[in-house]
């Protein structure tokens, strides 16, 4: 078959250890053989974001407004063991943290369901996508220990140099701790419009939960937002689409949650989405059948694979030695930025073989064939556990049947 032609480039992020093996893998095996390739590469390997001083993430970003579309690699975080293993500069950021600021994104992570690997709560049949705020709370705190006998004040000075104070907490008999937490109505709003946007893309309801009944300004902010923006913006859009958007409290939507059977987007303030992206993803089975993109509020969308690095793979591989790692996040990383391409280019033939790549995926999982992770959860009969090439390659027969 002749290759397909794309006619805008995609932004490719390179990253680290196995997951930049299993990349060129995927590259290699199941994209360049089939698809005219275009894409604007950056190396966010950690030697190379070292070496540019953490220039090439920022360049990576801004490259991805200009294009729309980007998928990355997973890439180190470093701590104080890569300073010394990788001999760097400094502790450079997290690089989707970067990324998500300077798109102001909001990050969606949705598990891949297969036959054989059956979720921790049975009734889960649909996925289940957590929509996470990334931006404050706290994870942009303060936080204090204070002394027996301290009395601690919220106070904002305003624009006029006027003060408003109010009180915290008189510690008259104890000493203990207090932590200031922040967020912003325009990232808010950033969060909303994408959240909205996505459900709209995607087809899904749109739940969203806070605690509006215990923070009745923090949180109550969040639901004011949301609902103001949605009655003004998105309701007929909605309407017309047959979708809804839910708000109940975060407990309620706990509850709600574990009593369904998936098939709709989370939406999460940022310590809420942290804690139930991983809780989703655990008891839908595995971390690396998650894929996750960051989309934001101008339509901009960034894949990756909702994992890290696989830094004991990659240690093993250095050795020589084999390893049968899970690249299914990866490769869904891939499909669905190629997807997304096609749908901005009006280039069908893209979204199809992104379709066909996916379900060549999925039905070598369900065939039996599979990386060691999914071979000691699926409760598939038949089953045998392949090596990290040999099942890009066994995906990419069953890809020559569906083409």
């Amino acid at each position: 078959m002749d290759k397909i032609i794309m006619k805008t480039p995609l932004v490719e992020m390179d990253g680290d250890e196995m997951t930049r093996i299993i990349w060129k893998m995927i590259k290699d095996i199941l994209l360049l053989p089939y698809i005219d390739l275009k894409t604007e590469y950056y190396d966010l390997g950690l030697e190379y974001r070292n070496e540019t001083n953490d220039q090439v993430t920022i360049d990576s970003a801004e490259a991805t407004k200009k294009y729309g579309v980007a998928v990355k690699c997973a890439t180190i975080t470093p701590n104080a063991a890569r300073m010394t293993e990788y001999n760097l500069k400094e502790m450079w950021k997290s690089p989707n943290g970067t990324i998500r600021a300077l798109l102001d994104g909001t990050v969606f992570r949705s598990p891949i369901l297969v036959k054989g690997i059956t979720p921790y709560i049975p009734t889960w049949t649909k996925p289940i996508c957590i929509a996470r705020h990334a931006y404050g709370d706290v994870y942009k705190n303060t936080e204090m220990i204070v002394e027996k006998g301290s009395k601690a004040e919220l106070c904002v000075t305003n624009a006029d140099g006027t003060q408003s104070r109010e009180l915290i907490f008189d510690f008259d008999k104890s000493d203990g701790i207090i932590q200031g937490m922040h967020n912003l109505d325009s990232s808010i709003s950033s969060f909303a419009r994408a959240c909205f946007n996505y459900a709209l893309d995607q087809k899904l309801d749109l739940w969203f939960a806070t605690k509006d009944t215990i923070s009745k300004k923090y949180d109550h902010t969040f639901k004011d937002i949301f609902a103001e923006i949605f009655e003004n913006e998105y309701k007929e859009k909605f309407d017309k689409a047959g979708i809804e958007y839910f708000y109940t409290l975060i407990d309620d939507a706990v509850a709600r949650v574990i009593r369904s059977d998936g098939g709709y987007i989370w939406a999460c303030k940022n310590y809420d989405g942290d804690v139930m992206s991983d809780m989703i993803a655990t008891a839908f089975g595995s971390l690396a059948m998650m894929t996750s993109v960051l989309v934001s509020p101008e339509g901009i969308y960034e894949y990756e694979a909702a994992h890290g690095t696989v830094q004991r793979h990659y240690y093993k591989h250095l050795k020589g030695e084999e390893t049968s790692t899970n690249s299914v996040a990866t490769l869904f990383a891939w499909t669905g930025a190629l997807r997304k391409r096609g749908e901005l280019d009006d280039t069908p033939q893209l979204c199809e073989f992104a379709d066909k790549l996916e379900q060549a995926t999925i039905d070598t999982i369900e065939s039996g064939v599979m990386t060691g992770d999914l071979y000691l959860l699926s409760t598939l009969e038949n089953k045998t556990k392949v090596n990290t090439e040999d099942f890009l390659k066994a995906v990419n027969e069953r890809l020559k049947e569906l083409l």
